[in-house]
């Protein structure tokens, strides 16, 4: 059944006013969530808001979980009840939250250099709090930038968005209402490197339209890439004059004392 929303006008706008290769905004803050975690994100592409917190390296808690030569990757996915209109509670045994889980542990597995921390785990937790299309995209830029606060070395970012086709015209960073009207496709890259990270299509797609969608995707990748790597380098600065701060404190004290 198709949406009674028209997802794109003659004029060549959707309905939330953007053009086809339009992103939504983009909101990041990296400052501490007061959980403990090591590293922490919250990123909203557009209403979709996902809030990452990331423990380790640290031991396993279970033998069967401890590999000799690299660290285990557990990612565990929270949606809050209140996240979409449908109010369904999705626990984490329900299949389409460890379906979620799955890919993104195979999505992070190669790019985490986890041969630095034989013996130990990385846990991923992540908590859905707002859903409007593009939820895989949203965890994935999240749990990169939340890796990277924590300090755990990368080799390089990933960063996705998803894509989709209107009849012939192809969509970028798609809302819910154009996820579940228009046959789509996420795809992440790594933009140093230029390798795909992940590429995960839910619906069919005519080859012709795949490989157009994709290079737009990879294109709209190295954008978020930048949004990214500007939030990284502020929440940097930010501690290295929080550092100078305190040592110039302390050494305005070590004067007065003598």
């Amino acid at each position: 059944m198709s949406s009674r929303i028209e997802i794109l006008n003659a004029g060549g706008y959707r309905s939330d006013g953007r053009r086809q290769y339009e992103l939504r905004t983009i909101s990041i803050d990296l400052s501490p969530r007061g959980s403990g975690a090591d590293g922490s994100a919250t990123l909203s592409h557009g209403l979709t808001q996902v809030s990452v917190c990331v423990f380790g390296p640290r031991e396993a808690k279970m033998r069967s979980q401890t590999f000799h030569d690299r660290a285990n990757i557990n990612v565990e996915i929270g949606i809050a009840a209140f996240s979409s209109s449908e109010r369904r509670k999705r626990g984490r045994g329900d299949k389409r939250v460890l379906e979620l889980s799955h890919t993104l542990k195979a999505t992070f597995e190669p790019v985490i250099q986890t041969s630095l921390y034989p013996r130990s785990q990385i846990d991923i937790y992540i908590q859905v709090l707002q859903q409007d299309g593009g939820l895989l995209q949203a965890c994935v830029n999240a749990t990169t930038l939340a890796l990277i606060n924590a300090g755990i070395p990368l080799y390089d970012f990933v960063c996705a968005v998803t894509g989709g086709v209107h009849s012939t015209s192809p969509l970028l960073d798609l809302t819910l209402l154009e996820e579940n009207d228009l046959p789509n496709v996420t795809v992440a890259v790594m933009p140093r490197t230029g390798k795909v990270a992940l590429v995960t299509m839910e619906t069919r797609l005519h080859v012709d339209r795949f490989e157009e969608i994709f290079r737009l995707a990879g294109e709209a990748g190295k954008v978020i890439h930048g949004e990214m790597k500007r939030a990284v380098k502020e929440r940097t600065q930010d501690l290295v004059n929080a550092m100078q701060s305190v040592g110039k404190a302390a050494g305005t004290e070590v004067v007065d004392e003598y």
